[in-house]
């Protein structure tokens, strides 16, 4: 594997998300030398999508992804309301210069018990989100979510099911892969050989806390909890992989509550585990 330093981490703004604007992330990278960012779209919009890209551009940072598209699901079946807003989210990561649009594809429709048809509805969103990505020459990776959020976040829940996907549309979609998310299936090995270097469009990492106190906002920093992430880390990297490593922490009772320059020096501080 590669000897990481700073300057191959990204800083996914989630981690930040209660303490910092977009501006004040892109000083803080700058700072503590964080070679990328990975915005949410909440966050890029309150910045203006022009001055966000020319502060991000002016700071030297690579932009790992942005976060998020999809939510296919929302409103109970494809709607034109969710076509447009993917097809802003695609301008958006063109506009900023992201490697990939990350994608949250969306759970049951209200009211549905039918995760099969929920994901045939996710497949064609996919389908109609990459027609236009691909004019705008915008990557899309599907990020599997863990099945504790088959119901509302996401219906794709395994890597293999996100590849499945990536068969039937073609070129210029991928997988975001999230150890959190990852790190439990056992088929995850063959799934990333399968991906491949062509499909591995982003590699988040963060910790699975155990016990966890909450299943969206209760994971830890890189080596406090029980993931071996460095073996992922060497899954990837054997494919081919060597873009940022983003991470992502959604953490409402610990690092949310911190003073977010403490936060980065922790990423840091934790760069021998990954």
């Amino acid at each position: 594997m590669r000897t990481l330093n700073a300057a191959d981490l990204s800083l996914n703004t989630a981690t930040v998300s209660k303490q910092w604007t977009l501006e004040e992330c892109i000083e803080g990278c700058k700072r503590h030398g964080i070679g990328g960012i990975s915005p949410w779209r909440d966050k890029l919009q309150e910045c203006g999508i022009d001055r966000a890209a020319k502060l991000i551009r002016e700071a030297g940072l690579g932009v790992s992804g942005l976060c998020r598209g999809g939510w296919y699901t929302a409103e109970g079946a494809l709607t034109q309301n969710v076509i447009d807003d993917n097809k802003r989210a695609v301008d958006e990561a063109a506009a900023i210069g992201a490697e990939t649009l990350v994608m949250v594809v969306g759970g049951l429709p209200e009211g549905s018990k039918d995760i099969v048809a929920a994901r045939e509805i996710v497949t064609e969103g996919l389908a109609r989100t990459l027609e236009y990505a691909r004019t705008q020459g915008v990557r899309i990776g599907i990020e599997p979510l863990h099945p504790m959020y088959a119901a509302d976040r996401a219906c794709v829940n395994t890597t293999g099911q996100a590849l499945d996907i990536c068969d039937k549309l073609g070129d210029g979609i991928g997988v975001a892969l999230d150890v959190y998310h990852i790190w439990w299936d056992p088929e995850i090995a063959a799934q990333i050989r399968r991906a491949g270097k062509e499909r591995i469009h982003a590699f988040h990492v963060c910790d699975w806390m155990s016990p966890t106190r909450d299943m969206l906002t209760d994971r830890g920093m890189m080596g406090e909890g029980v993931i071996d992430i460095p073996s992922f880390r060497q899954m990837v990297e054997a494919e081919g992989f060597d873009g940022l490593v983003e991470v992502e922490i959604f953490s409402a009772e610990n690092w949310w509550k911190k003073p977010a320059d403490d936060v980065l020096a922790a990423m840091v501080n934790a760069l021998p585990s990954i």
